[in-house]
């Protein structure tokens, strides 16, 4: 039997052991007796058969963590690709509210809004009363009250203090602000729908540029936003001081302002470990790198970024350190993914079955199997100790991924083979049909991963333990299940003194298409005897494997062959 053959039945053993039962039957004692030995060294090297030994190209190795993009936490999963959102084009996404006449409490009081006073006692007046050009409104009996430049929350403050200067006693005073003067600003430049927008002189400026639908992203600056008065700018708005500082400039619109949205700057985009993955306007033609770190914010586990651009019409990239980043200039367009570049120190292992202390076991990167076992509280009465196995999810992917390669090039061998006779072709037709729906039951199979690091002595393996690994313990157990091709498949008391055939018969007997000389021992750390000379161990299955007859078969030889062939196509052989 070839190395190809060895490896191909062992990765199909590992990954659950259905395909190999039906096809082990086709093996004379001594190809048994070599799959067995091979089984055990491959799996002794915590590889699965036929693993390779170096990673494909662009698979990280077991040394080696592989670069990262971790997202926030509590961020939904991102799209594929680079940044594509303008920071700051989400303040314009909700529906332009209705200018409003009730103002907010720390509306300045401004000339022609309008004051509702009422006095009652010693003294009566009633009246809704406009703020003049001066800035005064008047009470009959009290003479002028100022109130431009009081809050709209201080006006009943204000009042009151200047009725009871006249009024000492017997005097109450209600009064507040209506409404504010209305206000026409024209709103232009790079906007969704510019015009003339109506509002009251309490809105502000993101009110106005709300109702013009916002700054258009693709076109309009966030950063250069002025308010124009009589022909000249008195102001500029910078909306990205008020994103991350809540700051506006305090100036109040009039009647006849314009507000002038710029063309757009340059963007340079933050991705990867970033809690704000955003296109990010740039003030001048360049920004820095530490701008662009206080704007995105990495994750604590970003340590380096790739740059990417153009210069000078030719792409460009560069890979620096977060402290690298800092003092270099990013242009228009550049696009910076944070990574986290660095090894993890420590490996997160599960352990299950019979133990005692922690569940979870965190140790450093290079501890193995046997190391971390001396870490482990189990009970010696309860815990089979020589049977210990690991489960690995990265096995597990590399023992799914081998038997989809081998049914698939199976399926195209089976169904495009070429017939010299008309009853040939029946005789593959039918079975081509029977080995196909073999292969759709042995998709639906679940590989494991199991990692048999215990020979049959009970010496340890010094399996490196990977991140996520499941460290399996099992309980002892005094008896031996039967099962496969006997009449009555059951669990049986395990007695030293009784032989494979008494076992056997406890359970019925072998059916039809068994036979002793088809047996096979599954031992509880998940090793295959193939060819066992001995009884089983207490946890051990026994299980009687079927009997195919070649000539009602024809195909099951060729079968097998190419089985093996396809599971070993895409793999290389370890040296152990």
């Amino acid at each position: 039997m070839t190395r190809a053959t060895l490896a191909a039945l062992a990765g199909l053993a590992l990954a659950g052991g259905a395909a190999a039962q039906n096809l082990l039957p086709l093996l004379t004692p001594q190809q048994a007796q070599q799959l067995q030995q091979f089984q055990q060294g491959q799996a002794l090297l915590g590889q699965p058969p036929g693993a390779p030994s170096v990673a494909r190209a662009g698979q990280t190795t077991e040394a080696e963590a592989g670069v990262t993009a971790a997202p926030a936490l509590g961020e939904a999963p991102r799209n594929s690709g680079g940044p594509t959102a303008v920071f700051g084009a989400g303040i314009f996404t909700r529906e332009a509210t209705a200018a409003s006449d009730a103002p907010n409490p720390n509306y300045i009081v401004q000339p022609g809004d309008r004051v509702s006073v009422r006095v009652w006692g010693a003294v009566d007046a009633e009246g809704i009363m406009p703020v003049d050009s001066a800035g005064n409104i008047f009470l009959p009996n009290i003479g002028p009250v100022r109130l431009v430049g009081t809050r709209a929350g201080d006006v009943q403050r204000v009042v009151e203090g200047e009725v009871r200067r006249i009024y000492t006693q017997q005097v109450q005073v209600y009064a507040v602000l209506l409404s504010t003067q209305r206000i026409g600003v024209f709103v232009t430049g790079f906007v969704r729908t510019p015009g003339r927008f109506g509002g009251s002189a309490a809105d502000s400026v993101i009110d106005f540029l709300q109702r013009a639908g916002g700054v258009d992203p693709t076109r309009g600056s966030f950063r250069d936003i002025s308010i124009m008065r009589g022909g000249r700018s008195i102001a500029n708005v910078d909306l990205y001081r008020f994103l991350l500082e809540g700051r506006l400039p305090t100036v109040r619109l009039q009647e006849g302002d314009t507000l002038l949205v710029g063309r757009q700057r340059a963007l340079v985009g933050a991705d990867g470990a970033v809690r704000n993955n955003f296109l990010f306007e740039v003030p001048g033609r360049t920004m820095s790198g530490r701008e662009l770190v206080d704007y995105a914010r990495p994750l604590p586990s970003a340590t380096n970024a790739i740059i990417t651009g153009n210069r000078d019409g030719r792409p460009f990239s560069r890979y620096a350190t977060l402290a690298e980043l800092s003092s270099i200039p990013l242009s228009d367009q550049d696009v910076v993914t944070f990574i986290t570049d660095r090894p993890a120190q420590t490996v997160r292992v599960t352990v299950e079955g019979s133990r005692i202390g922690p569940s979870v076991l965190v140790a450093d990167r290079s501890i193995t199997l046997c190391q971390a076992l001396d870490h482990i509280a189990v009970d010696p009465g309860l815990a089979d100790t020589n049977s210990i196995y690991l489960l690995r999810p990265r096995v597990a992917q590399q023992q799914r991924r081998s038997m989809e390669e081998a049914i698939e090039r199976l399926e195209r061998q089976l169904f495009t083979a070429v017939s010299a006779t008309t009853g040939v072709a029946n005789i593959r037709s039918q079975e081509a049909n029977l080995v196909a729906s073999y292969l759709q039951r042995a998709r639906r199979t679940q590989p494991e991963g199991r990692v048999v690091v215990f020979d049959s002595n009970g010496r340890c393996s010094p399996v490196r333990l990977e991140n996520e690994d499941v460290i399996v313990i099992p309980e002892r157990s005094s008896t031996v299940l039967v099962s496969g091709e006997v009449t009555a498949p059951r669990a049986v008391v395990w007695n030293r003194d009784m032989s494979i055939n008494g076992y056997v018969e406890q359970a019925g007997g072998y059916t039809q298409r068994g036979s002793s000389r088809n047996l096979m021992i599954r031992r509880a750390s998940g090793e295959l005897v193939l060819d066992p000379r001995e009884g089983p161990r207490p946890g051990d299955e026994l299980i009687a494997l079927p009997r195919l007859d070649p000539k009602l078969f024809q195909i099951a030889t060729d079968f097998a062959q190419l089985v093996f062939q396809a599971a070993f196509a895409a793999r290389t052989v370890q040296n152990w």
